[in-house]
């Protein structure tokens, strides 16, 4: 049964309030950028004015590094690779990151941004990291810092249990949640401390993960730091986290604790590097601010805006029929049955691309995937399709942007979201300009390529309530 906020908090004091600009003046004053791996596109939502790096060429790693932000992004989209082709990409990230580091003339530091319900390549990537980090430097790393929490989106860690839920439903132990039974990376546990157990086969056991609860964290940083800077042969670590204040409290302690020369390697949900950075989370951008990145862009006088669907969840669902009932965009379908047939998949295509470009000429388009999901004869088979599927998303896309350059693009779904930006619109280098909603949904300014000034709306599937996708668009369209 779900609990309520206030009885998973019963008892549990408050802690002092942090100044997120005390945590970025000790930021500010390093030459550490820290580079984030990103396993899927929506990690960026809760930051503002970094970099975004579709590629992760030496070339593209040095445009970044010497932007002087004190974070980059590097979107690896590894949460939809098979493990061997995830630890190929996380190696050739981080040693193209420490060439063009030695380049620029900055240190780098590794975070490993995955989702906040559990759902990922660990350990593997950050195995992969500090191998990578020990080879490049000749000293491994410390500890493992897994900070999963995403309070905007409902996931918070109490007692050492992980939850996923809302104040409005309540929230339960994340193992007893649907994304336990994902069909990749499936999990039994809740408690952190055994879910880094389950996940590691044992390899790390239950009692040897290092843990700091929320009365700790609140009201004896000492001991934050002490647990911190005790940590060896990269021991992970984990905490509980409820709000912001409590991920500026654990960014404090670590910024004492690696100013010792302690190295530490981060797992992380999406608001960690916000208070990492000593960023304070920005209202959602304003039509106003969404007209002016279009200035002298491509699509500076384009009327309608793309809505691109592809992720096939509950909520996605309810929100793009909210989207219809409130602003009734012109909607085509990208059907799964006629895109698998060779012949019949380009008349199909075509006929998208041609009548959404005559619809965006007078408002708003939403092209979908079949709202269906439609699975193959073993796994293999349904990686085939979504394939196949994913393929077409992008060639509309392109096909439509040449045609006709909208007056922004929202992609909804994770995959989604990253074969859009990267195939669809050849999006290269972008910077995430703020979130669409409090906390969730960012927008990135292609800095670049055929898109450069159209706005780009990443939405994530699982995210946001019914009414988001319109508000979102309205925010796009005013």
């Amino acid at each position: 049964m779900p609990q309520t906020r206030e009885t998973l908090l019963a008892g549990r004091p408050t802690g002092p309030a942090v100044d997120p600009a005390e945590i970025a003046a000790g930021v500010d004053g390093s030459r550490r950028v820290f580079v984030v791996l990103d396993d899927d596109p929506t990690g960026t939502q809760s930051v503002t004015d970094l970099p975004v790096l579709m590629s992760w060429s030496v070339e593209s790693l040095e445009w970044a590094l010497s932007q002087g932000r004190p974070a980059v992004y590097v979107m690896t989209n590894s949460r939809s690779l098979d493990p061997a082709d995830a630890r190929q990409r996380n190696v050739e990230v981080a040693r193209a990151a420490f060439e063009a580091a030695a380049k620029v003339g900055v240190d780098v530091d590794f975070v490993s941004r995955s989702d906040s319900t559990l759902r990922g390549h660990f350990p593997l990537e950050t195995d992969t990291l500090a191998a990578e980090i020990e080879a490049a430097t000749g000293r491994g790393v410390d500890g493992v810092v897994v900070v999963p929490a995403f309070g905007d989106a409902g996931r918070i860690t109490v007692g050492g249990v992980h939850y996923a839920g809302s104040d409005a439903a309540g929230f339960v132990p994340v193992g007893e949640s649907e994304f336990a039974t994902d069909a990749t990376f499936g999990y039994c546990s809740s408690a952190m401390t055994d879910w880094v157990a389950e996940k590691t086969g044992g390899r790390v056991a239950a009692q040897d993960v290092a843990f700091v609860d929320l009365t700790t964290l609140r009201t004896d940083p000492e001991a934050t730091v002490a647990a911190l800077t005790s940590l060896r042969d990269g021991r992970p670590f984990v905490v509980d986290i409820v709000e912001e204040n409590d991920l500026l409290l654990l960014s404090a302690a670590l910024e004492r604790a690696e100013s010792t020369g302690v190295r530490l390697l981060y797992r992380v949900g999406p608001p960690f590097m916000r208070a990492r950075l000593g960023q304070t989370p920005r209202t959602p951008l304003t039509g106003g601010e969404v007209r002016a990145i279009r200035v002298d862009g491509v699509a500076e006088d384009s009327v309608g805006g793309l809505i691109m669907i592809g992720s096939h969840t509950a909520l996605t669902t309810s929100q793009l029929e909210a989207l219809r009932a409130r602003s009734a965009p012109t909607e085509f379908e990208i059907d799964v049955a006629t895109v698998r047939d060779a012949v019949a998949r380009e008349a199909h295509l075509a006929q998208i691309v041609a009548d959404a470009v005559a619809a965006l000429a007078s408002g708003n388009v939403a092209v979908r995937t079949s709202r269906t999901l439609v699975k193959g004869a073993d796994a293999d088979d349904s990686l085939a399709i979504a394939r196949l599927v994913s393929s077409a998303v992008v060639e509309v896309t392109q096909r439509i942007l040449a045609a006709y350059p909208p007056r922004f693009v929202v992609a909804k779904g994770g995959i989604t979201s990253s074969d859009v930006a990267s195939r669809g619109l050849s999006i290269d280098r972008a910077y995430v300009r703020g979130p669409m909603l409090p906390g969730i949904v960012s927008l990135w300014e292609p800095m670049d390529g055929p898109a450069r000034g159209i706005p780009y709306i990443v939405f994530a599937g699982n995210v946001g309530g019914p009414e988001s996708l319109a508000d979102v668009v309205d925010t796009l369209s005013a």
